[in-house]
């Protein structure tokens, strides 16, 4: 039976009771009953299953989330036949890994990324009858997560999206309220003037990242977009090096000097999170992982915390990268490319319990598969004061834009978002070392290098 044939056949058993019950411990800090845990679908293939199925993912940043997912993965293995191994690695740790399994031919079945693993393509398969069978059964998903796994150049789904994560604010509510911004900012503007003003208060800086990781690649775009510049345009061709970056690259270095310390130049994925639990930021752009740490170790911290959407910039429009959006790929030399498949497909049925047990980290790549999201984002079930504290996530998929925006994240966006060249571009003009006329006309060289080579492959439009 063909992989598709056998997806198509396959049907739910029941509601296994492993997540039934309240929620055990993690980084959420519950204050009083929690609704229970959604219980866990199994779907049945008609197709017998064996062998070993090999998954390679980083270390969530909600720990609860991996605690869950192992024993998910063991359980489902013990059901179908097949003995499911996972293995996590470091943020900082994944692409290299990745790369160097890839390059040897030999490695796990399955690896997630958290960005678009488009330059992926030419050595992974084709999911696309992973991805109609999973569309047909749970309905249209996000459409920034279908695009983070498929090529429109080459008409293909490289990579499967089950997930996916918003970029709010995180600011200080006391510190923002004694300059007159209890609300937090709205503008780029208001976070210069208002981050100024509450270091020369309180001492506090905030913290953008402009370092060779997740969270300075999505304060670059971000704050690129919101002036109306962006890597590519929607036919793909690179418009980097234009006035509105450069005056997006003059705004970070304005910021930086009046708000930031040197320590964002060396930052990794965790920094921003730590800087902020520990008190020494008054403002982060990070996912709710950083909140809920603070829940736990620092509960004063965490009823301070409050969160805004994605600021506006000079154009009046304010978007936001996907924190996350997490994105498996099925390598060319899987061995056991059936039982992958399989398992992502038993995966996103089970979006409902992944949501929950991440703390609402993971946001669902296919919505109705959890009717409970904004209810839970109205009356967080893991203890924020107020309640409703995350409500405003409840309308972030209106302001999230995938990395490829306005185009598709094409192999070529992959890749200036994996090396990093939006954030030093930024870090070079913060610094000093460059003009931000010199530092985009550098990034933009690099740029047109990367989308060259991609597009004399042919995975990128002309």
């Amino acid at each position: 039976m063909s992989r598709r044939g056998l997806l198509k056949t396959a049907g739910v058993t029941g509601l296994g009771a492993m997540a039934a019950g309240t929620a055990s411990a993690g980084g959420g800090n519950p204050g009083g009953a929690v609704p229970p845990v959604p219980a866990t679908v199994h779907l049945t293939p008609t197709g017998k299953l064996g062998g070993r199925l090999s998954i390679l993912q980083l270390s969530h940043y909600v720990a609860r989330y991996d605690r869950w997912f192992d024993a998910y993965a063991r359980e489902w293995g013990r059901r179908v036949g097949v003995d499911v191994r996972v293995d996590h690695v470091a943020p900082e740790r994944l692409v290299a890994r990745t790369l160097a399994e890839i390059s040897a031919g030999s490695g796990h079945d399955l690896i997630e990324w958290i960005s678009p693993p488009s330059q992926l393509e030419p050595d992974v398969v084709d999911l696309s009858d992973l991805h109609d069978e999973a569309v047909k059964r749970f309905g249209l998903e996000q459409p920034f997560c279908k695009k983070a796994g498929y090529n429109p150049s080459t008409d293909t789904y490289y990579g499967y999206s089950h997930a996916w994560t918003p970029d709010p604010g995180n600011y200080r509510k006391s510190l923002w309220r004694q300059v007159g911004m209890g609300d937090g900012p709205a503008t780029w503007e208001e976070l210069l003037e208002g981050g100024k003003a509450v270091r020369r208060k309180s001492g506090i800086p905030l913290g953008l990242g402009m370092s060779d990781e997740l969270d300075s690649n999505m304060a670059a775009l971000a704050l690129l977009w919101s002036y109306g510049a962006s890597v590519q345009n929607e036919l793909e061709q690179v418009v980097l090096d234009s006035p509105e970056t450069v005056a997006a690259v003059t705004y970070m270095t304005r910021l930086y000097k009046e708000t930031m310390t040197p320590e964002v130049f060396s930052w990794n994925s965790a920094s921003n999170n730590k800087g902020l639990v520990a008190g020494r930021l008054s403002y982060i752009l990070n996912a709710v992982s950083a909140y809920r740490t603070a829940q736990s170790d620092a509960p004063g911290i965490a009823d301070d915390v409050f969160f805004t959407p994605a600021l506006r910039g000079p154009t009046g429009l304010g978007i936001a990268g996907q924190h996350a959006v997490f994105v498996y790929v099925v390598p060319r030399f899987s061995r056991n490319v059936d039982a992958a498949e399989e398992f992502l497909l038993n995966l996103s049925a089970n979006d409902a319990v992944g949501t929950y047990q991440s703390e609402l980290y993971n946001l669902p790549a296919f919505p109705t598969r959890v009717p409970q999201l904004d209810p839970w984002l109205a009356t967080d079930p893991f203890g924020s004061r107020p309640s409703d504290k995350l409500e405003l996530l409840q309308g972030s998929a209106t302001w999230t834009a995938d990395i490829g925006y306005p185009g598709p994240p094409n192999p070529a966006v992959g890749e200036v978002v994996t090396s990093f060249v939006l954030p030093r571009m930024m870090a070079r003009a913060a610094q000093g070392r460059q003009s931000p006329q010199e530092s985009v006309a550098q990034a933009e060289s690099e740029v047109r290098a990367i989308f060259d080579k991609w597009r004399a492959r042919g995975l990128v439009g002309r």
